[in-house]
């Protein structure tokens, strides 16, 4: 049997530590794409073994367009890291999608311009790995139990749209957003399904309702100060939710989403240029 499959947490804004892991160890990992956010953080919670890494850095040092994606889930994926749960905060487009419910997306859709690294690929190796279902199922549907058993108001379904931002939405992009039938809005969490796709790791996220955009004439628009103090409150219910998912979730990586690559990969084996295969090993290492 293989090593255990390990759990990565990816905090977002005012989520940058996890007080309550035990035997911790910071790591600093080199990747070929930079440095990532932070050190990653190792240590236990619920008795099972996870990597924690906040998406901004701890103080929230990097803009949304500055995150080093690539970097972030090359350094997770190479510590054994298989299931990543993230965190993230999100303006809602929906009546229904209130201020401090939970919202776990089973669709996204990318109006970015300013994230060119989305993919690990090129350089002599092309893969398309397919998206139509981009957020795993069966973690979708764990983190959904749990927030409910936890007596969290949650949304099992939504799509994820994600702006460059650091400005948050115009009305009229809020208004197009709601009509296009979108439901939540953020920065960041997109790339990081991406990449995760294509490193075989099982990707959902726990979307943290802050405010309603600005799409609400009756509601103040949104600012920093309201979806921080928001997210601070809703940190200890995300806390909350980490802590009783993760011994649910297996420590063998067996689902689908674990062996995507065997079918994506369009390049033929012996093209494959050694430099790029040494930049890929931590994803193809099982293919090798």
């Amino acid at each position: 049997m293989s090593e255990p499959a390990l759990i990565g947490v990816i905090g977002g804004s005012g989520l940058y530590q996890l007080e309550h892991l035990t035997d911790l160890e910071e790591i600093h990992v080199n990747t070929p794409y930079g440095d990532p956010s932070d050190n990653l953080i190792k240590g236990r919670l619920s008795g099972r073994e996870i990597i924690f890494l906040p998406r901004h850095g701890r103080g929230h040092r990097l803009l949304p367009t500055e995150i080093n994606h690539r970097a972030n889930i090359w350094a997770l994926r190479s510590l054994g890291v298989r299931f990543i749960i993230c965190v993230t905060a999100v303006g809602s487009l929906r009546e229904e999608y209130a201020p401090g419910e939970v919202v776990i997306p089973d669709q996204y859709a990318d109006r970015t311009c300013q994230r060119p690294h989305s993919t690990f690929f090129g350089n002599g190796i092309v893969a398309h790995v397919s998206a139509a279902d981009p957020y795993s199922k069966k973690l979708r549907a764990l983190l959904e139990k749990h927030t409910r058993e936890a007596g969290l108001q949650v949304h099992g379904k939504g799509t994820y749209v994600n702006m460059d931002g650091p400005a948050f939405s115009s009305r009229a992009e809020s208004e197009i957003n709601r009509q296009l039938g979108l439901d939540v809005v953020g920065m960041t969490n997109i790339p990081e399904v991406k990449l995760s796709l294509e490193a075989e790791i099982a990707i959902a996220t726990l979307a943290m309702v802050t405010d309603y955009d600005c799409w609400k004439p009756e509601e103040e628009a949104v600012t920093t100060k309201s979806v921080l103090q928001h997210l601070l409150d809703n940190a200890e219910n995300a806390k909350k939710i980490l802590a009783r998912v993760i011994p649910d979730i297996p420590s063998q990586a067996d689902w689908p989403e674990h062996s995507v690559l065997a079918h994506s990969l369009a390049t033929p084996r012996e093209l494959w240029p050694d430099d790029t295969i040494e930049k890929l090993r931590p994803l193809l290492h099982e293919l090798l």
